[in-house]
């Protein structure tokens, strides 16, 4: 059909004129009236349908001529009145373009030549450069109106389009159509606000059908281009034009009923959507919430299908033009025999002839009463389209009174000057009509998008009909435009929304996976990975939590990380607590029974004041772990680690103190070794002190340089947080631990040396097996402190404490309490010196305890320094 028009268009003056003569007969105005300005109008009353193959069907549209006789009206109405154009009287030419691209053309060519078969006598063609109407009120199909406008362009001559199917948004190109207005919105905001609708309700997959025609192909391209930024996936888009082979026709109602989508948006003419539903209701397909566009959405004829029962779709305002229903039904049958398109309105409407012409056909005998007449000339409880053509004619009448009258008069003999100027004088038209609706065109001579929105319902007697049900106002701001007045009732008259998904919506706490192959709308749902969320529905992606949140149960939303810590009311903190009080008060019920039992032999001989020093240093041992439960912070954190490295130090210079002891005074049994008096009790305090001293000077530049500080332990656990205490410095917290490792494997050397050592009582021997199982410990907790998790890593430590500190203790002090309080009989000087007094033990052990020696079986007391 485009390649017609333009082959039309370019090749038009030589087809019509030569030797400034027309070729062809020109086609008579099915309406006219003459006037001082006379305006053209284009209208498809006819069509022609291919319902079968090679076989034209001519059918007349009474919406159409109801559409040119409101124009009629319009025309009368102005020239009735005085305050527009007075003096001046408008007629018309009103022409039938059939639907078709060809005659269109055909008329608009005229309509810039006029009717006149010769331009001149002589062979110089110097007609005048006058157009024969100024302005037209135009077609009603983009393909049509493009068609026309490239060519009155030319001429200068506006072209005003009034009907639905003249919204292409590429009508809005003033540098290809610069004569080109229009009085209804351009499908760029209709095809945005068909998205937003279809979003609106939820629907992601959707079916799409439109004329093969430019209205329909634009309309359909800016609305799948709105709907892709919406995120609405298209299971099909079919196209199809009535003069098509019957085959396509039934491939596109196949694919409609195959399809899983139960939404169709539907950019198509009349004529096509009436051979679809007809083709579709031989095999109605599942039932379908169609969407319609302006085109149809308020076409009284298609309420026959309750196949569209609960369509949607945006409507002209509705509107009330005050005398046009009096005009219509004015109407006899003598009047109608003045015009043969009136002639057969008549005869069409009451299946009567009124010439006598029809065979078969009864004669009209006056009995027809037009005002009981129901079709779509009749149809006027709903003005819509109607308004558009009398606004269009109005803007038209204005321009011209712009342009050739004044403040007093208007000049009906300037009319060289009205096909110039008219054009210029509408773009700059704003004014009010006379049943109150505004009229002003932008800069691409479209009017401000205002829409209503129809929906189709059952009425009480069960038929169909139009309900506004909201309205849409693209002047209004962003996410503004849409008003719902009341409930819309969907397909099949149900109340809830139906639903039109490829997939179903994926819930909170999972992202959308599009399914290979298949458009975006089809996907899986895939569930947030661990620490992360979606907290809304249909997500794309998955949020991560941050960093001190994670992931609950069900993935939608971040709950503040579980902070764990060796806590008091932790059953495992209780336990450790519950042993070192009692490890506490077991090492001072010890200290009891020694400072009671102090003066016997075998605390005596044992170096009490050692003794005294290692038990209360083993009571802080015990102590020292209690440090390290409950919260860390900055302080805790610091006593602790230099808590633990003071005590155990202290503990271990009294236990080497003793060994170091012991290992001489066997030693000075030699004659004349004078070695003991290097190892008295002033230098076992002071080496009991300079050792515990260097270890408090360790931590003395440990805590200033680099001190152990509290931190949050994020890696451990990827839904914890451990609160832990750093170490600051890692070497000096390793030089701690290493100064507390050689001294004991010193104090473990020397106890060895020293275990075979003759003697009742050689407390060497438990030294040795107390370092066995301080080492022991201590090499274990290495491995087990680096493996354990969370809060067990400190409970491993005070593990380590306490059960270093009970070997030490039990070794050491249980053998000397169990002699005190159950063999007393063995807490003598005899016992411990041996039976013989050749037992060399007797002289060592008198040594080693640090008094004078004694000889066998003497019952002098013993002097301890």
């Amino acid at each position: 059909m485009e390649l017609i028009s333009f082959f039309l268009i370019m090749l038009g003056p030589m087809l019509w004129i030569t030797g400034c003569r027309l070729w062809a007969e020109p086609q008579t105005p099915d309406v006219y009236m003459n006037g001082d300005f006379v305006i053209g109008g284009e209208f498809p009353f006819h069509y022609y349908m291919r319902p079968e193959e090679k076989t034209y069907t001519r059918h007349m549209n009474f919406r159409q001529l109801r559409f040119a006789r409101a124009m009629e009206f319009t025309i009368h109405e102005i020239n009735n009145r005085t305050d527009l154009l007075p003096g001046i009287t408008l007629g018309y030419q009103i022409h039938d373009t059939c639907a078709e691209v060809a005659i269109a053309v055909k008329v608009a060519f005229q309509f810039a030549n006029g009717m006149e078969p010769f331009f001149s006598d002589t062979d110089s063609c110097s007609k005048s450069a006058a157009a024969a109407v100024p302005a037209l009120v135009g077609e009603s199909s983009s393909t049509r109106s493009i068609s026309m406008t490239r060519m009155l362009g030319l001429f200068g001559i506006p072209q005003v389009s009034r009907l639905p199917y003249a919204t292409c948004a590429c009508l809005s190109d003033k540098r290809q159509y610069p004569a080109f207005l229009r009085t209804i919105p351009s499908d760029h905001h209709q095809a945005a606000a068909l998205a937003k609708i279809v979003k609106h309700f939820g629907w992601t997959w959707i079916g799409a059908v439109r004329s093969d025609t430019d209205y329909g192909n634009y309309g359909m391209a800016s609305f799948l281009k709105a709907a892709q930024e919406e995120g609405i996936c298209v299971e099909y888009s079919e196209s199809y034009y009535r003069t098509h082979p019957r085959s396509k026709l039934e491939r596109v109602a196949n694919v409609i009923r195959r399809s899983t989508a139960r939404v169709i948006v539907a950019f198509v003419h009349e004529e096509e959507l009436k051979l679809l539903l007809e083709e579709l209701t031989r095999q109605p397909p599942p039932p379908l919430q169609w969407i319609g566009t302006e085109a149809w959405i308020m076409d009284p004829s298609f309420l026959r299908f309750n196949m569209c029962a609960g369509a949607i779709g945006f409507g002209i305002p509705r509107s009330v033009i005050p005398g046009l229903r009096e005009f219509l039904l004015d109407l006899s049958p003598a009047q109608a025999l003045k015009s043969p398109l009136l002639t057969e309105f008549w005869e069409s409407s009451f299946s009567c002839s009124l010439t006598g012409s029809s065979e078969g056909a009864r004669e009209c005998d006056g009995s027809e009463d037009i005002r009981a007449l129901q079709n779509p000339y009749t149809e006027t409880s709903q003005l819509r389209i109607t308004n558009l053509v009398y606004k269009a004619t109005y803007a038209i009448a204005h321009a011209i009174h712009g342009v050739i009258c004044n403040d007093t008069q208007c000049d009906k003999i300037c009319k060289l000057c009205v096909a110039l100027q008219i054009l210029d004088q509408l773009k700059r038209v704003n004014f009010t009509t006379k049943n109150g609706y505004q009229v002003s065109f932008d800069s691409s001579g479209d009017p401000v998008a205002v829409y209503e929105l129809i929906n189709w319902q059952f009425k009480k007697d069960g038929g169909l009909g139009f309900v506004t049900v909201g309205h849409y106002d693209s002047s209004r701001p962003r996410g503004q435009e849409f008003s719902m007045s009341r409930a819309i009732s969907w397909m099949e008259g149900q109340t809830e929304v139906p639903r039109s998904v490829c997939s179903e919506s994926c819930p909170p706490g999972t992202r959308k996976a599009v399914q290979k192959g298949k458009p975006v709308c089809c996907y899986d749902c895939i569930p947030c990975a661990e620490g992360e969320i979606s907290n809304k529905t249909d997500s794309l992606n998955c949020m991560r939590c941050p960093h001190e949140f994670w992931s609950n149960n069900q993935q939608d939303s971040c709950l503040p990380k579980l902070v764990e810590f060796l806590s008091w009311d932790d059953s495992l903190s209780i336990t450790l607590t519950v042993f070192s009080v009692a490890a506490t008060f077991v090492g001072g019920c010890v200290a009891a029974v020694f400072y009671k039992h102090r003066a016997s032999p075998i605390v005596r001989a044992n170096n009490s004041e050692l003794s005294f020093l290692l038990l209360f240093s083993l009571t802080l041992c015990f102590l020292c772990s209690l440090t390290f439960i409950g919260r860390p912070s900055d302080w805790s954190c610091m006593l602790r680690h230099t808590a633990f490295g003071i005590t155990f130090v202290l503990c271990i210079s009294c236990v080497l103190g003793k060994t170091i002891v012991v290992l001489m005074a066997f030693r000075a049994t030699v004659p004349g070794s004078n070695v003991m008096k290097w190892f008295g009790p002033p230098q076992q305090r002071l080496s009991v002190f300079g050792f515990t001293l260097i270890q408090v000077l360790i931590c003395v530049i440990w805590l200033t340089s680099s001190p152990p500080f509290p931190i949050k332990n994020f890696k451990q656990y990827k839904d914890k947080i451990i609160l832990e205490c750093a170490l600051g410095s890692t070497v000096g917290f390793w030089a701690v631990l290493g100064y507390i490792g050689f001294l004991a494997f010193l104090c473990f050397i020397l106890a060895f040396l020293a275990r075979k050592l003759p003697d009742n009582f050689n407390e060497a021997k438990f030294i040795t097996f107390s370092m066995l199982i301080f080492c022991a410990v201590w090499v274990t907790f290495i491995p087990a402190y680096v493996s354990s998790p969370g809060k067990f890593t400190v409970a491993v430590e005070i593990f380590a404490i306490l059960a270093s500190s009970f070997g030490l203790f039990t070794c050491i002090f249980a053998p000397k309490c169990y002699i005190i309080m159950f063999q007393p009989e063995q807490n003598t000087k005899k016992h411990l010196m041996g039976k013989g007094p050749s037992k060399p033990g007797g002289v060592a052990r008198q040594r080693a305890s640090g008094g004078q020696a004694f000889t066998h079986g003497a019952r002098q007391p013993e002097v301890v320094t």
